[in-house]
């Protein structure tokens, strides 16, 4: 199952994130939680410090990037935003 944080989600709603951008993100992650294969897309593991032993992902789609983790079946989004935001919250 997909799950996203109540802060993507608040997000979406006040339209920081275009509607557009987040239907394209859903589908990838539907995708992914049918198949489970990462290599379906434009997937990268990232290089931060792992936290609770968690391995965090990056999900490309033009200028933006969806930051995730995968625990058990289920798929974590904790935040969409555009590549320059994103890499700013990420160092």
């Amino acid at each position: 199952m997909v799950r996203y944080l109540e802060e993507v989600l608040k997000r979406i709603k006040k339209g920081q994130i275009p509607k557009e951008i987040f239907v394209h993100f859903n589908n990838a992650f539907m995708s992914l939680d049918l198949t489970k294969d990462l290599s379906l897309f434009d997937i990268k593991q990232l290089k931060i410090a792992e936290e609770k032993n968690r391995v965090y992902h990056r999900l490309r789609k033009g200028k933006y990037r969806a930051i995730f983790y995968i625990q058990e079946e289920d798929i974590f989004v904790i935040t969409i935003d555009k590549r320059e935001e994103i890499y700013k919250k990420w160092q």
